[in-house]
This record gives structure tokens, C-alpha cells and sequence, in this order.
């Protein structure tokens, strides 16, 4: 008997060890995952300085003049854009002048405080039109634009300015004096509207986007 429960034992402590065997250690015992690592955090992103009035104006008529050209017929790419192209849209822009500028047939001509209304059109001041294309050019050159061919500096852009320029000062009568150049502190942005026009501050007032995508509004095809 003693030699049966001997061969018992030894057959069962053989079945234990075998399914340890298979079993493999017990979760208990399995050892710890190592702690995953942090991942990095990303730095706060700095809040963006608003843009100033100058530059906010300087945007809406960069946006404005795109959309001219892609509204014109033919449809013109800003690359093959020329002076030519720059006076056309000065002149286009008159539709949307306040600015009343009388003919030479007009009783008012020449009167800078007409005492009655006349029928004579309105049309852009010329210092919002000199200001506009100070804004442009400058545009023009921030958006990878190279300064020779830069169109908003060309030198019919220029004539056609000074002629609006003498045309406007005689037909309400005033004269248009050189200012005086001030001296500005330095960091300080230029002022806009400083050009004596007496007509609009700024032209984006007179035509937005939205104006020059209307239909009734196209804009004129070159010849």
C-alpha cells in the first residue's frame, strides 16, 4: 500500500508541474508595464496682433482689384497687368465716386461752394484715388511682386494723377498746394487719407467685392 500512495503522489506532483508548465506564470506575477512616456505638449499659440487701419485698408483694395481683373473681359492675370490696365480701373472706380466734379459748360465750374446743385457727375476725389494707389503699389510688392514691373508705378499712372489732379482743382475751384512733407516718429504708421482730395477717405467705402462681382457692374473690356 505504501509503494501505491508513494506512485499516487509522484503521478500527481508530475500533473501539477506539467500544467505550470503549460499555463505559464500567473498574471500576479507577470511584471509591471513599464509607464508609457509623456508626450510633448505643444507651446501656446501666441495670440495675433490685430492688423492696423492701414494695413486692414491695404488688404480690402488689393481683394477688391483681383476681383477686377478676374471680372474683366477678356478675364486679365495680374502678370500681364500694365499701367494701361491700372488707369482703366481708376476709371472704372468713378461710377462709385461722391465726388462732384463739374463740366466746363457747368455755371459752377470753378466755384468751390456751388449755391445750388447741377446735374454734373460724381466721380472719384483725387487724393482717395492717390492714396489707393499708394496702397496698391505697396501691395503689389508684398505679394511676391517684382518692383520693376510693379503696374501701380508705372509712369502713365503717374501723368494720369497729376492731370485728374489739375482738372479736379479747377473744376471746384481749389487749389491743390504741395504739402509740406511732416516728419514721422519712428514705429508709427502713415496716415491714411493725408492727400487732399475732399472727397472719399477711402475707396473700399465706395466699392467692395461685392460691387465688382455684380453683373451690372463689369467691368469695361479694354481695347
Amino acid at each position: 500500500m505504501d509503494a501505491e500512495k508513494q506512485q499516487i503522489c509522484f503521478l500527481f506532483r508530475k500533473r501539477h508541474l506539467e500544467l505550470i508548465h503549460h499555463e505559464g506564470p500567473s498574471a500576479s506575477s507577470a511584471p509591471d508595464d513599464p509607464p508609457s512616456p509623456m508626450a510633448p505638449t505643444a507651446p501656446p499659440a501666441q495670440p495675433q496682433q490685430p492688423l492696423s487701419r492701414y494695413e486692414s485698408q491695404k488688404r480690402r483694395d488689393w481683394n477688391t482689384f483681383l476681383q477686377y481683373l478676374r471680372n474683366h473681359r477678356p478675364p486679365l492675370s495680374l502678370a500681364r497687368c500694365s499701367g494701361a490696365h491700372v488707369i482703366e480701373f481708376l476709371k472704372y472706380l468713378d461710377q462709385f465716386g461722391k465726388t462732384r466734379v463739374h463740366a466746363p459748360g457747368c455755371t459752377h465750374f470753378g466755384l468751390p461752394k456751388p449755391p445750388a446743385p447741377c446735374a454734373c457727375p460724381l466721380k472719384q476725389a483725387w487724393g482717395s484715388l492717390d492714396a489707393l494707389i499708394g496702397r496698391l503699389r505697396a501691395a503689389y510688392d508684398e505679394n511676391d511682386g517684382r518692383p520693376e514691373s510693379n503696374p501701380f508705378g508705372a509712369k502713365a499712372v503717374g501723368i494720369y494723377l497729376r492731370e485728374v489732379k489739375a482738372y479736379q482743382g479747377k473744376a471746384r475751384g481749389i487749389p491743390y498746394e504741395k504739402k509740406r512733407k511732416r516728419k514721422r516718429l519712428p514705429g508709427t504708421a502713415p496716415v491714411e487719407g493725408s492727400s487732399a482730395g475732399g472727397g472719399e477717405a477711402t475707396v473700399a467705402g465706395a466699392f467692395s467685392s461685392s460691387a465688382a462681382s455684380e453683373g451690372s457692374s463689369a467691368p469695361p473690356t479694354s481695347s
